[in-house]
């Protein structure tokens, strides 16, 4: 599914030495971030690379996204990333994720996307996206940069799989409303699948070397210094499933 995919290449990134942390607030839900805002951004630091992914993104578009940034390393350039596709670099960092995910001859499957109506495009996209475990508005983009779509219809399918996009995120803070906030995951397993592995095993690593005190790893973690030897010790079965 899209957060297992998502998983999968956030692992093989961090396993490089780029650490991935997912945020989308400043704290707390009501500073919450929107993807208008940004997407993603890197720090493209020679020794510490640090890409950050926007927690109130479509679960489909993260992958996108990492793949995106993790561009921006490569060429060691730091950068916000969000909707504008005019500044070079980002149309290359743009292409980069999407080849990656979806190879130029797999587009051949909708071909005829422009002999569609519209909502014959959107259904023929979303199954497209669907088996692939990727964003339809990927799809899209890349549809229109291979020319088997024009910008008029471009633009108005993105524009309907953001609105898709942010009414079922709506959705999904009603219903964890109505159910009075309950039922969600343990506070330890969201924060170690907010920082992610990379950096939790690093300062795991420090801590029982001495190289740095609790109350600096705390700060370093967001947390509590009480909060630290649990955080970092919880089991990885449940904290990362």
């Amino acid at each position: 599914d899209y957060t297992k995919a998502f998983q999968y290449l956030r692992q093989c990134v961090e396993d490089k030495g780029i650490f991935v942390m997912l945020l989308g607030d400043l704290g707390h839900s009501s500073t919450q971030i929107g993807v208008e805002t940004f997407r993603g951004f890197v720090i493209a630091d020679v020794i510490a690379p640090f890409i950050v992914v926007n927690t109130q993104d479509s679960a489909s578009a993260k992958s996108f996204t990492l793949l995106h940034e993790v561009t921006h390393v490569w060429l060691g350039t730091t950068g916000i990333s969000g909707g504008s596709d005019e500044v070079a670099i980002e149309r290359f960092c743009n292409e980069v994720a999407g080849t990656i995910l979806i190879p130029a001859q797999e587009l051949s499957a909708l071909q005829n996307i422009n002999a569609s109506t519209f909502e014959q495009a959107v259904t023929q996209i979303s199954e497209f996206a669907s088996q692939r475990n990727v964003s339809r508005a990927m799809v899209s983009y890349k549809l229109f940069k291979a020319g088997q779509m024009n910008e008029v219809r471009w633009r108005e399918l993105n524009q309907r799989f953001e609105q898709e996009r942010a009414a079922s995120k709506q959705a999904e803070k009603d219903k964890k409303a109505e159910d009075g906030g309950g039922g969600g995951p343990n506070y330890y397993v969201l924060r170690r699948q907010r920082l992610g592995s990379a950096l939790l095993g690093l300062l795991d690593r420090s801590l029982n070397s001495g190289a740095i005190s609790p109350t600096k790893a705390a700060k370093i973690l967001g947390v509590k210094p009480r909060s630290v030897a649990p955080l970092l010790s919880y089991p990885e079965s449940r904290g990362e499933s």
